[in-house]
């Protein structure tokens, strides 16, 4: 991508550079031989935009499939087939427990913290897989990277004690007192006891084991913590030998550079060293069963649950097709779709709106991830009384499926979604790609018919159109008449962590009670040996950005809430979440007539998005000045985004929400309350270490504390109120008030992303909607906040216009705070958060730095490899806090003077030069990341951060040393230098409660 110097209507656009890596790979013949491997398939995928290559490796058998198209952000992914055999769990364990060798992983660590200039680099888990995939913009990081994947898949030592490191031991308390008593630790082990904390996940993993129960998938895949000591080091090492043979191989390359160099590689450096080998490793079919079954299982309580007499969750699962099959899963998960996807599907008719339970049921719709695919459908957050009538209520709705069928206006509205969903590119795309493509491969489906989406849709619409009951005959076969049913409930038990805890308890003692005095010992002295050093038109200013978005219009536009009044700003969240999901009514019905009606219910109005959009959302945000500190912008963005043909109705979708929303349906806000109290309460032990690191901020800078009223623990508790109350009355009658000071054109600043050909379009519509919605202007007033208005500056507009609605808060004062919020967890979430300086601060760069060297080369060790926290380590945020934070920790206290240590550390200089520049350069990695089209300066206009300002931090980065860490950390960081906060999320925790120092929740 290059920066073409144009201007459209006085801003800058960005242009893209002609390319033909498609063309060059529809060079490639049949049966040609290159580096190893012998071309199987070449075959152009114009949807796409790419041509596809599959090969083979001649002596191994290895798979290859390489993705030719014109994206510099190439990508590489090796998958290995990951089934065992059912009547040993501890294998499936093995799959997903298994670590990379400590020296390999060091080499990882190593490139990661040198930049590798543009990358991602990721681990992907399925149930019968792992896929490990990689990107860069950078042939020569491409090179490198590739290199030490292969080494580290291929030829890893594993030795045993990376073993006991990452996936359990037994080891003393205190490993420096041999006569303290032994306990379990690793970090897998201790990750996964923290995965089953979240009952989403433990009500999906029990619905695989029990509806797939004759193979691989009847047990854990991630690893069931009870089964985690089971596992020995030999045992990994024969798993490995086995399942990462490159005979059990699949490759994929995408991207731009040139396909022979990624062959030669891979041949060199591994494949020419194997032989083939005959490796079972096929996930046979499921035996169907002739009758339906049914079970139940327990949870946890949920303590922040809307209704907590209302925790049940049921749902009915059912067996579909061989994924192979990939039109018949095309059909299947379209299906899928029509069923439950939107306020117009007729299980949201049938289960949503009559408010049985807060949401669907955690596992929903079709899923394709395991070698047959299936389709749930339920509800959670539901009374017990209420369950047998939610089995009768999934049966007639099957029933009224297949008599009524659906509308022709529904199926054309997903067929739509389907063609943006084609069409919309990302920087990721080349991830999404490969993991759109890996179930299906990874049981010899052919992932090209896979990509080939326009054949699916074609074969579709001629399948309707032979049979009118095409979909109906599909209900009745797979549904209707299926008997390989599951209808799983599950209930909290109040017992349930005990329960789990007992258990694990008694297994310590199992494996205790077996040793010798000499095994304790060498436990004491192996527990001694782990120590390991590791490491963002009405009076409506507007941008365009001309860009090669493929047929894509993309729009944002941000509305400040300044003139809002405190009282109301807890109530944002909802808004946004809601405002999109009520009527609208006109007063005058033109613009509604020509689509068909003069008032438009919640139901056609999300028929309306999804046929002639991408989706439209509101999103609350919290913008610190690039600065100062205590200013900041608060507000709401607004994103959509639409084919250019749709750019007309889109717009009119915009006016009519500015316009005519209709706030008088209190049953509908019943229904959306529930849900997104749900979602909230589901998400803490997923994030609590976003939680913990919201709520440490929120006494530093009126940002922080902003963003905790809309995103932290007190919107998680203002929810659960909301949910919990009778009448939402009072809560109807405030979103008219908040719709007033937020939908205002002159709180609204607006940018544009489009080809060049149809940005004169777009600049019409937008200049429409903008007078369009001139009647929603107010008399502008501030309540608490000081208003900073800034002229707009002709040099840069967009700088100013982004700074234009700053705001400082005359109350706020930076304090101390520690907050403790307690849970039924086994595991914390902890976090400390100091305030230091903003982003065009002198010293920025070096705390950024800073906390990147203290993740790698100390936090890593002490949290993950010492503590045995899954996570843990160091980040400067673009708000000016200094965050540390640890995730999934099974300590508390420890944690935050391992905190206090780092510094310490820093602060004492023991670090190397060599340290600082890996991140250093580390950092660059994330300045630098790839841009997608759609996204062509956001930045700029949401942030006012320009190419000069960027350039300057780059400068800044630059100009790093090992001295101007140790100042910053002394001057920012220090005991008594620092104003920080803390928060912890986690089990009972008796020396917090009794500290006065602590706010107990």
């Amino acid at each position: 991508m290059c920066l073409v110097c144009s201007r459209f209507k006085g801003q800058y656009v960005w242009r893209p550079k002609s390319s033909s890596a498609p063309d060059r790979a529809l060079q490639y013949v049949v049966g040609q031989k290159i580096h190893g491997f012998t071309i199987r398939e070449v075959s152009p995928v114009p949807d796409l935009s790419l041509t596809a290559v599959k090969l083979s490796h001649d002596v191994t058998g290895a798979q290859f499939l390489h993705t030719a198209r014109d994206d510099s952000n190439n990508l590489f992914r090796h998958l290995s087939t990951e089934a065992v055999n059912q009547s040993d769990s501890k294998l499936s364990t093995l799959a997903k427990t298994k670590e990379l060798s400590k020296d390999v992983r060091d080499k990882i660590v190593d490139l990661h913290n040198v930049g590798m200039s543009y990358k991602t680099i990721s681990k992907q888990l399925a149930s019968d897989y792992t896929m490990y995939p990689f990107s860069t913009q950078n042939a020569k990081d491409f090179q490198n990277l590739l290199s030490v994947y292969l080494d580290a898949v291929f030829f890893p030592c594993l030795r045993e004690q990376d073993f006991w490191q990452e996936g359990w031991r037994l080891e003393n308390e205190h490993p420096t007192d041999p006569s303290s008593s032994l306990m379990f630790k690793g970090v897998v082990f201790n990750e996964m006891k923290g995965a089953f904390l979240d009952n989403e996940r433990v009500y999906a993993q029990h619905l695989q084991n029990k509806l797939l129960p004759d193979h691989t998938y009847s047990v854990v895949s991630g690893g069931e913590p009870l089964a985690i000591p089971d596992l020995t080091w030999k045992q990994l090492k024969c798993f490995h030998a086995t399942h990462y043979h490159p005979s059990n191989a699949r490759f994929f390359t995408y991207g731009d550079m040139p396909l022979e160099q990624h062959l030669k590689q891979i041949h060199e450096d591994a494949l020419c060293k194997f032989q083939k080998t005959e490796i079972n490793t096929a996930v046979p079919a499921q035996n169907r069963w002739d009758k339906p079954r049914e079970a139940r299982v327990n949870c946890s309580p949920n303590t922040m649950a809307p209704d907590p007499a209302k925790q049940n969750t049921l749902c009915a699962s059912y067996l579909l097709c061989d994924i192979t099959d990939t039109f018949e899963a095309f059909t299947l998960s379209f299906l899928s779709s029509l069923m439950i996807s939107g306020p117009n599907s007729p299980f949201y008719k049938t289960l949503i709106e009559p408010k049985f339970g807060t949401d669907f049921s955690s596992v929903v719709g079709y899923d394709g991830s395991t070698r047959e695919a299936s389709f749930s459908i339920g509800l959670q957050g539901i009374a017990e009384e209420d369950m047998e009538n939610i089995k009768q209520i999934i049966s007639q709705t099957i029933n009224d499926i297949i008599e009524a069928g659906f509308e022709e206006e529904r199926i054309e509205a997903l067929l739509h979604k389907i063609e943006i969903q084609m069409k919309h590119q990302s920087t990721n795309f080349g991830l999404a790609l490969a993991s759109y493509i890996a179930s299906c491969w990874n049981h010899d489906g052919d992932p090209v018919q896979l990509l080939k989406i326009t054949d699916n849709v074609y074969r579709f619409r001629q399948c309707l159109h032979d049979s009118p009951r095409y979909l109906q005959d599909k209900v009745q076969h797979y549904f209707k008449d299926n008997t390989h049913r599951l209808t799983l409930s599950m209930s909290p038990d109040e017992q349930y962590l005990e329960k789990r805890k007992k258990a694990e308890h008694e297994k310590l003692q199992q494996k205790v009670q077996a040793l010798t005095d000499v095994d304790c010992k060498a436990i004491y002295e192996k527990g001694r040996s782990i120590f390991f050093n590791f490491c963002f038109p009405g009076g409506v200013p507007i941008q365009y950005c001309e860009q090669p978005t493929n047929g894509m219009v993309y729009f944002r536009a941000m509305c400040n809430l300044n003139t809002l009044s405190e009282d109301l700003k807890i109530y944002v969240p909802l808004f946004c979440n809601v405002i999109t999901k009520f009527h609208l009514f006109h007063q005058n019905s033109s613009d509604l007539l020509r689509m068909g009606c003069g008032k438009l219910d919640y139901r056609q109005q999300s028929q309306q998005m999804e046929l002639k959009t991408g989706g439209m959302s509101f999103t609350p945000q919290v913008v610190p000045d690039t600065a100062d500190l205590d200013m900041y912008e608060q507000g709401i963005l607004l994103t959509s985004s639409c084919l250019e043909r749709n750019l007309p109705d889109m717009f009119h979708l915009w006016s009519d929400i500015f316009n005519h929303p209709h706030f008088d349906d209190e049953e509908r806000l019943k229904v959306l309350v529930m849900s997104s109290a749900q979602e909230l309460s589901n998400g803490i032990s997923y994030s609590g270490h976003i939680y913990a690191m919201t709520r440490a901020g929120r006494s530093l800078t009126p940002t922080a504390d902003l963003y905790e009223t809309f995103t932290g623990m007190d919107q998680v508790r203002f929810m659960k109120r909301i949910a919990e109350m009778p009448d939402l009355t009072s809560v109807l009658r405030k979103l008219p008030r908040i719709k007033r000071h937020l939908l205002n054109p002159d709180n609204m600043r607006c940018v544009v992303n489009a080809t060049p050909q149809k940005m004169t379009d777009a600049a019409v519509e937008l200049e429409r909607f903008a007078c369009g919605i001139s009647s929603n202007k107010k008399e502008r007033k501030s309540v608490r906040a000081v208003i900073v208005e800034k002229p707009l500056d002709p040099q840069a507009p967009a700088q100013s216009v982004a700074s234009r609605y700053l705001v400082s808060e005359a109350y706020f004062k930076p304090c101390q705070m520690k907050t403790y919020f307690e849970f039924p967890f086994s595991v914390n979430f902890v976090s400390e958060c100091v305030r230091t300086v903003p982003m065009t601060h002198e010293d920025y760069a070096s705390l950024c730095v800073l906390g990147r060297l203290m993740t790698a080369k100390f936090l890593h060790g002490e949290i993950r490899e010492k503590g045995g926290a899954y996570g843990g380590g160091a980040r400067m945020g673009r708000d000016g806090l200094f965050a540390f934070y640890s995730y999934r920790d099974p300590n508390c206290s420890q944690t935050l003077e391992v905190f206090r240590s780092c510094v310490w550390w820093a602060q004492d200089g023991r670090f190397t030069q060599q340290d600082v520049d890996e991140a250093k350069l580390s950092i660059f990695s994330t300045v630098d990341a790839p841009v997608a089209p759609s996204d062509k300066g956001l930045e700029l206009f949401l942030n006012g951060i320009t190419d000069e300002m960027k350039q300057a931090h780059r400068e800044r980065l630059f100009a790093v040393t090992h001295k101007s860490l140790i100042d910053v950390a002394n001057r920012y960081l220090g005991i008594g230098q620092r104003t920080c906060g803390s928060a912890v999320l986690g089990p009972e925790n008796e020396s917090i409660k009794k500290d006065p120092s602590w706010i107990v929740k």
